[in-house]
């Protein structure tokens, strides 16, 4: 990504994603805070990633947006508590212990070869006929995975075979800039 966050910007966004999270799990709603910060204006992608006891327990985002990535953020944070369909919407009592990590991501690039995709930089968005599936570049590291094991769990991801990405599948890579708390 051309342009880095800095580190006010960074506690900035995790201090958003935090209260939105808050506000959607107490009250069903986002009191949307406005920010006046420059590259937080910007229109990126991002998905927000809530763990608990290090263990996923929410990921929702958006590859694009119209809205600046503050709002982007807000509204990401409170999806991914209350609408990830993996996980029943997170209660008050969840509240007391998790963890946020923000990835702010670089435009999708269409790829010809899987040979393009570099584990630790890149993550993957694979689809094949109507499926779709997404993986943020920290997971392949985070799960200790190679290059084919990574496509293969996107692929799974997809809802399609661990071999589908092999043959018809189109592949794109994106880089993200990784905001984390550390508690």
């Amino acid at each position: 990504m051309n342009e880095t966050l800095n580190s006010a910007d960074k506690k900035l966004l995790l201090h958003l994603a935090r209260e939105a999270v808050t506000a959607a799990v107490e009250t069903g709603k986002v009191n949307v805070r406005q920010v006046t910060e420059a590259h937080l204006q910007a229109t990126k992608g991002c998905f927000v990633t809530i763990k608990r006891q290090g263990a996923l327990r929410g990921c929702i985002g958006n590859f694009s947006s119209e809205k600046p990535l503050y709002l982007l953020v807000q509204e990401m944070a409170a999806s991914a508590a209350t609408r990830d369909p993996r996980f029943y919407p997170m209660k008050e009592e969840d509240l007391a212990d998790f963890e946020l990590e923000i990835s702010v991501i670089s435009p999708l690039q269409k790829i010809e070869t899987p040979e393009e995709v570099v584990v630790g930089r890149h993550g993957l968005y694979l689809e094949k006929n109507f499926s779709r599936g997404v993986l943020l570049p920290q997971v392949a590291v985070e799960q200790g995975w190679d290059r084919e094991t990574f496509l293969g769990q996107t692929a799974l991801k997809a809802g399609l075979k661990k071999e589908d990405w092999k043959e018809g599948a189109d592949l794109y890579v994106f880089t993200a800039e990784v905001l984390a708390e550390r508690r």
